[in-house]
């Protein structure tokens, strides 16, 4: 840089300093300092800046002043390059620190609007936004914009997806214990589930999870009963699911369920199931009860029954990429907001559940056809699953079922 000024400042000639024998032209020397400075740390490119220096008029000056001037000049300028590119490596380094404070998260689910999902998902970005002081901006993406739900616990481990929601029965694949929760007609009432999931045994599970995946599960959400629904008659007794194709989602558990209720289970994507629905590739399948509504099953099945063979959450969790770029108080505020969330959805679910279930069940509304049926057979061959897994899957799936029987009596 010093180099091109002076050949720059040994081009200027005396005429275009001197305006007569006595008194120097005002002197406009205006220049470019470029700068292609590379910040490795912030990754700033500096753009070029123009500076502009007045002289003055002296009377008394004479030639050689004049040059003894353009040297001082030219060191000035060194130093106020240097001043300049401090400050404005100062300002940047003001603005990226700024910046590191704001975090917006990305929170998808595989469900429609209106669903259950809606209240956790909707009330936790208000909240965070909230504890946060604005800091922290939750982005709502329903109807699986994000991911699709059997992949989002994977893509949360990569860091492709900051937060999801995922039907518990779709983390097993992904980490074993959580197949406990899933064996059939494992918890007694909702009491039962609560005390589970809201206790020492759930505070277990969350800790186990975060250690083998990284994953934080803020909140499991209100606790729900998969109801069952058909295209081919209503289901009276366990007799009546003989050969009935089902609908399951890719969950071992699940399968075995089914196979022991005497039905021809499907694993299919929850993604696939309304075309498969559809067309009759399975003849019924079962949803938590919002579900069924939010989804319009009951457009397309004719049948419903009030199984609860499954009781289902739906935890609300956050990859590791995103707690780690949170700083302390982001992190009590995203804690606090999903707690409360799920408070939040447990209130408003837990009132929805009867409504729906009569909408379905309504002429003129859902219209659906239910019945009364006999569950005893069903309960037999949920016990039978439970005690093949508590005893086929290591000491520790043991004792967590176990655990989670215990908290029951």
């Amino acid at each position: 840089m010093d180099t091109k000024i002076a050949i720059w400042m040994k081009n200027i000639s005396k005429k275009d300093y001197l305006k007569d024998k006595k008194c120097l032209n005002p002197l406009k020397i205006q220049f470019k300092i470029e700068v292609n400075y590379f910040l490795k740390k912030y990754r700033l490119i500096s753009s070029i800046y123009k500076l502009t220096w007045l002289s003055y008029c002296d009377h008394n000056m004479h030639n050689h002043i004049l040059i003894k001037r353009k040297e001082n000049l030219m060191i000035n300028l060194k130093k106020l390059s240097l001043t300049f590119l401090t400050l404005i490596f100062t300002l940047c380094l003001s603005v990226q620190s700024v910046n590191a404070g704001n975090v917006t998260i990305n929170l998808g689910h595989g469900n429609t609007e209106g669903s259950a999902y809606d209240p956790l998902a909707k009330k936790f970005a208000e909240l965070a936004e909230k504890y946060s002081n604005g800091t922290v901006k939750v982005k709502v993406r329903c109807c699986a914009q994000l991911v699709k739900e059997d992949e989002a616990f994977k893509a949360m481990q990569l860091g492709t997806v900051d937060m999801a929601i995922i039907t518990g029965n779709n983390l097993s694949p992904h980490f074993g214990l959580t197949d406990a929760f899933v064996l059939p007609y494992i918890f007694k009432n909702k009491e039962h589930a609560y005390k589970v999931l809201e206790g020492p045994v759930g505070d277990s599970y969350k800790k186990k999870l975060l250690d083998a995946t990284g994953v934080t599960i803020l909140a499991f959400g209100f606790v729900g009963d998969r109801d069952f629904y058909n295209s081919r008659k209503p289901i009276k007794s366990m007799a009546d699911m003989k050969g009935l194709k089902v609908r399951v989602p890719k969950n071992q558990v699940m399968i075995d369920t089914f196979k022991e209720f005497g039905a021809a289970p499907i694993a299919l994507p929850w993604a696939d199931t309304p075309t498969a629905l559809q067309t009759g590739t399975v003849q019924g399948a079962d949803n938590g009860t919002s579900f069924i509504k939010s989804a319009k099953f009951y457009e397309i099945m004719p049948y419903f029954t009030v199984l609860e063979h499954f009781t289902y959450f739906s935890p609300l969790m956050a990859s590791p990429h995103l707690m780690k770029k949170l700083d302390a108080d982001q992190k009590k505020a995203v804690l606090r907001a999903g707690k409360e969330a799920n408070d939040y959805q447990k209130s408003v679910m837990s009132k929805k559940v009867g409504e729906i279930r009569k909408f379905l069940t309504t002429e003129g509304q859902g219209g659906m056809k239910t019945t009364e049926f006999d569950r005893t057979d069903f309960i037999a061959a949920g016990q039978r699953v439970q005690d093949k897994y508590a005893t086929s899957k290591g000491a520790e799936f043991t004792e967590f079922v176990q655990a989670i029987r215990a908290a029951g009596n």
